[in-house]
């Protein structure tokens, strides 16, 4: 029992247990190969936050082994992504000049306060929370955040200045320095992004042509950056095109990652309190989501909050070993996934070989121009843009497109964290503004079945002196008002009615504001002489109308099945109906989006 409670908290010692000669070599050789990978990503990652590069390095090491002790997905590679690397950059922008010792203290107080939330979040198991940033709004932000990025590095290419963390403010930045155009900075950057380029789509099928088998070609056009790295390094170096105003890496420390501390200034918490929080949600559902499609490949299962807490531990260790915020990112994931990761294990081996780079490899990248981190991160950006989004979200839901295009918008013109706040307030209100507008079809019998169907798209049988609705929503305080105003608008217009059915097969929940509408509607209906019924209602919802007085004071009654429903106010199970809609009001509760039934 104590193993158990353990293990859950503590994976590793659920598969630690199983590990095996086979697990380690797939381990190792993922290991290999993620750490090639993962050191020209973790400079270029640094150089985007704003960060020293060797900061890269550090925050891809200690932050590996916690989320191995504590994750429970066994091929999502932790370190820095482009996203979240692009929002330190704009959070901490604000605070303190990039290069200073500032800087750095609040991008290591950054990562602590997203380590906090984060664990926070897992142990209390709130991890549901993330959900309310919609698939859309994260497809935008992320769209958009890749343009920003891509543009951001723009000016490391043709090696002028230019800051900014708005899609205006960059633009503006790079026209105003146009004039300073270093050449040879340019060739090298442009030259290195075509390549990358070509490497997405050309090196793997020369390397089949060259014999290679799919895997093996596969995994060698995912490392061809490394050769980009290494070729116009050894340019800058062989014709010494740093004293031509190339600007290069430079030097970077020989050693581990330092112990470092956070702040614990009030000021600065608050000042990135709400940055830290945004950080969190969307490191936390682009990990998520990754690990996920992982597991299932193999029908592994991830705890979404022992994920939080993996996460939360990786942060809190970069903010106490020199980096900055991490979580899972897709293309190193998987790449060690490709390589054969079996555990989790992999990832601490990979910390190994990041730290031997640290402390004996940081003297070959002295000559690596900035020009072609710039390329590596334009290149891995402009994959996640999809402005297709806007087109499929129109197709099918003006709402989604309006979530999806604030969010773009927002975020090129006012920044990050303007754009992901808008999108989230923009979900929540388009998730409110449909629930509070539930779809109510007038329904009736199909001939000779005991279904009943929207009398809008089929020919139903229907009985004049009843009307049965079926509402489509769960019932809480938004949407009570609209069932008791369409309600009356019905019992207006037909003034032959005895009997209202409110059909209940899609009501999930009712809060007590709905409760509050149904006694209203039960009273009112009595008043007129019109007597109230319920059918399918579901188990739940029943338990909790019971612990109310409302079925007591029900006019009519609850029938199992809207069919029941229907004999019982007919007065035979054989008694026929007239056939087609009603001549009522029933058109007026169409719904304008055509989910009718």
């Amino acid at each position: 029992m104590i193993l158990s409670s353990l293990s859950r908290h503590l994976p590793i010692l659920d598969w630690g247990r199983h590990y095996d000669r086979t697990a380690l070599s797939g381990d190792l050789l993922a290991a290999v190969i993620v750490t090639i990978m993962l050191i020209p990503q973790s400079l270029a990652y640094a150089l985007l936050a704003g960060m020293p590069p060797e900061a890269g390095i550090y925050a891809s090491i200690a932050p590996i082994v916690l989320y191995a002790v504590f994750g429970t997905s066994r091929a999502l590679a932790v370190g820095p992504v482009a996203v979240v690397s692009l929002m330190t950059a704009a959070a901490v922008g604000d605070i303190a000049q990039s290069g200073t010792a500032g800087y750095v203290t609040a991008a290591l107080t950054l990562a602590f306060l997203s380590g906090a939330m984060l664990l926070a979040l897992g142990l209390f198991r709130l991890g549901f929370l993330a959900n309310f940033l919609s698939h859309p709004v994260i497809a935008g932000f992320i769209t958009a955040s890749g343009i920003l990025i891509a543009a951001s590095q723009l000016r490391h290419i043709l090696g002028i200045q230019g800051e900014g963390h708005t899609l205006i403010e960059i633009a503006t930045g790079l026209l105003a320095h146009l004039g300073e155009v270093n050449l040879i900075t340019a060739a090298l950057g442009v030259t290195a992004t075509a390549f990358l380029f070509w490497v997405r789509t050309g090196l793997k099928p020369l390397l089949r042509r060259l014999g290679l088998g799919p895997r093996q070609a596969d995994l060698g056009a995912k490392l061809g950056p490394v050769l980009a790295i290494v070729v116009t390094t050894l340019a800058v170096w062989a014709f010494d095109l740093g004293a031509r105003g190339v600007a290069v890496v430079g030097e970077v420390p020989q050693s581990l990652p330092p112990l470092t501390l956070p702040s614990v200034s009030p000021a600065l918490l608050s000042q990135l309190f709400m940055p830290a929080l945004l950080i969190s949600v969307i490191g936390f559902v682009e990990s998520i989501s990754v690990a996920q499609t992982l597991a299932a490949k193999k029908r592994q299962r991830i705890d979404p909050d022992q994920e939080l807490i993996g996460l939360g531990a990786a942060n809190i260790g970069a903010a106490f070993t020199g980096g900055f915020p991490v979580t899972g990112g897709f293309s190193r994931s998987v790449v060690n996934y490709d390589a054969g990761a079996a555990t989790p294990a992999a990832g601490a081996y990979t910390a190994a070989g990041l730290a031997f780079a640290a402390l004996f490899l940081t003297p070959l990248i002295h000559h690596l121009p900035k020009a072609t981190l710039a390329a590596t991160i334009i290149v891995a950006v402009l994959s996640l843009v999809d402005l297709s989004i806007l087109k499929r979200a129109w197709g099918f839901s003006r709402a989604d497109f309006a979530a999806v295009s604030v969010t773009i918008a927002l975020t090129l013109v006012l920044g990050v964290e303007t754009g992901v706040v808008a999108g989230v307030a923009t979900s929540i209100f388009v998730h409110l503004y449909k629930t509070s507008r539930p779809h109510i079809a007038v329904v009736g019998r199909v001939p000779g079945t005991e279904h009943f169907r929207n009398v809008l798209r089929h020919d139903v049988e229907t009985q004049p002196h009843v009307l049965s609705l079926r509402v489509d929503e769960s019932l809480y305080f938004p949407n009570a008002r609209y069932l008791e105003d369409q309600l009356a608008a019905c019992i207006v217009e037909k003034p032959q009615l005895t009997d209202v059915v409110l059909m209940f097969p899609a009501v999930n929940e009712i809060d007590l504001s709905a409760l509050e509408s149904l006694e209203a509607i039960n009273a009112r209906l009595a008043d007129a002489g019109v007597t109230l019924h319920l059918s399918e209602v579901k188990g739940p919802v029943m338990d909790r109308l019971r612990r109310s007085s409302f079925l007591d004071d029900l006019s009519g009654e609850v029938f199992l099945s809207q069919h029941e429903a229907c004999c019982r106010l007919a007065g035979s199970p054989r008694r026929s109906a007239p056939l087609g809609p009603p001549a009522d009001a029933a058109h007026e509760h169409r719904d304008e989006r055509g989910e009718d039934e």
